[in-house]
């Protein structure tokens, strides 16, 4: 959807707030809070990781996915991968800078979420024990 300029009352232009394609935010988001983006950045983050490492720590993963997901990491500069030259090709793939950022981030909400999954699970428990009053 393409971006329109109005004129405030001082007859300054501005930028409506329509988006170009996607929301940027939504995107990286949706992007790097995908099950697997999160497991590979994880698993990435002990240093450089071949695609056989990779695919053998991520449970449930097939080799499709797991190669999507690390085009789109690479492709949103995540991601870097560098191809040895030996026979056969050893590819490696390793967390750039940004993404040992987003870890950083991603430790700080599995901290979290451990500390309150005691209560979160305790909160799980009441809210269906009511509906089932609710409806009994």
């Amino acid at each position: 959807m393409p971006q329109t300029k109005t004129r405030d009352l001082g007859g300054v232009d501005t930028v409506d707030d329509i988006v170009v394609e996607a929301c940027p935010v939504r995107e990286v988001l949706d992007r790097v809070a995908g099950k697997w983006s999160i497991l590979i950045i994880v698993a990435a983050a002990r240093g450089p990781v071949r695609f056989t490492e990779l695919e053998r720590s991520i449970d449930g993963i097939s080799r499709r996915m797991l190669t999507l997901t690390l085009r789109n990491l690479e492709r949103d500069g995540l991601l870097s991968r560098t191809v040895f030259a030996t026979v056969p090709p050893r590819v490696e793939y390793e967390l750039t800078d940004i993404a040992r950022e987003l870890h950083q981030s991603l430790l700080s909400l599995t901290d979290w979420a451990e500390r309150h999954r005691a209560t979160i699970s305790a909160a799980r428990v009441a809210y269906d024990a009511e509906r089932l009053t609710e409806e009994g």
